[in-house]
């Protein structure tokens, strides 16, 4: 039997543990993991045992993204299996963005892609001094459509505009003055950073958390709605067959630079 490749438990306190598991490819998200990822906020949301949700990620990497193996096999598929395998990000994304309990994102070293998403989705970061950022879908001639209403809440669009624009990776110093990071701890740390932040929450109570946190997404107007999820789906399935996303992905397994880079 095939391991699981998200991992949760909850403890007596009703701090929920939601794990990527995927290692072996750096948590790169395929259709299974962000099927059962959605599965298990909307199953967490509704569980009144579960005050907070934890997210991390077993392995070297917090996540490499998207499994460039499954995009590789979507080049191949209809515009209707591209559609989908857009949804299953945007509403994957949305899920964990819109759970009521308060969330907490512990990011270790690379965190690209729809990696970003993640940790954007989350109400709280805490990240490790090694962790590495890069919203890199440009790159790959890809739009990263389905994370960036989550991203643009995290960081708004001007600090937005420069890093999804430009694919560029920065360190978790940056990270934390754009607003992706709230903590950083050492190497190793995230657990110990995060305790007193959990604890923090269970001081609070649990109606009043859900509703003050219901509260802020409409007060800041940044609730995502299924119409703005579904209009970011068909947005980045568009773009996977466009010759731009042929080029990127073709450029990356070949380890060379794409035909639009003009060099050095």
């Amino acid at each position: 039997m095939s391991e699981k490749v998200i991992l949760a438990e909850t403890d007596a306190r009703g701090v929920a543990s939601v794990t990527l598991n995927r290692p072996d490819v750096f948590n790169g998200y395929n259709a299974e993991m962000l099927g059962e990822l959605r599965q298990i906020a909307e199953s967490l949301d509704q569980d009144d045992n579960v005050r907070i949700v934890v997210l991390r990620a077993a392995g070297k990497h917090f996540s490499a993204g998207a499994d460039v193996n499954w995009f590789r096999e979507l080049a191949d598929a209809t515009e209707e299996e591209q559609l989908a395998a857009a949804k299953l990000s945007a509403y994957a994304m949305r899920a964990l963005y819109a759970l009521g309990k308060p969330t907490i994102a512990l990011v270790h070293n690379a965190c690209f892609g729809g990696g970003t998403g993640y940790a954007a989705a989350c109400d709280i970061v805490v990240a490790s001094d090694d962790a590495r950022f890069s919203i890199s879908e440009v790159r790959l001639g890809l739009t990263p459509a389905p994370i960036l209403p989550e991203l643009v809440a995290a960081i708004g669009p001007r600090h937005l505009r420069r890093y999804a624009l430009s694919g560029e990776t920065f360190d978790v110093s940056e990270a934390q003055r754009i607003g992706l990071v709230h903590e950083i701890c050492p190497v190793g740390g995230l657990d110990d950073a995060a305790e007193p932040i959990i604890d923090a929450l269970l001081r609070g109570a649990p109606r009043a958390v859900r509703e003050t946190k219901k509260l802020i997404a409409q007060v800041a107007d940044m609730e995502i709605a299924d119409v703005t999820a579904e209009n970011m789906a068909a947005i980045g399935a568009r773009g996977r067959s466009l010759d731009e996303a042929v080029e990127g992905f073709t450029a990356f397994f070949a380890k060379r630079a794409a035909n639009w880079y003009p060099g050095d």
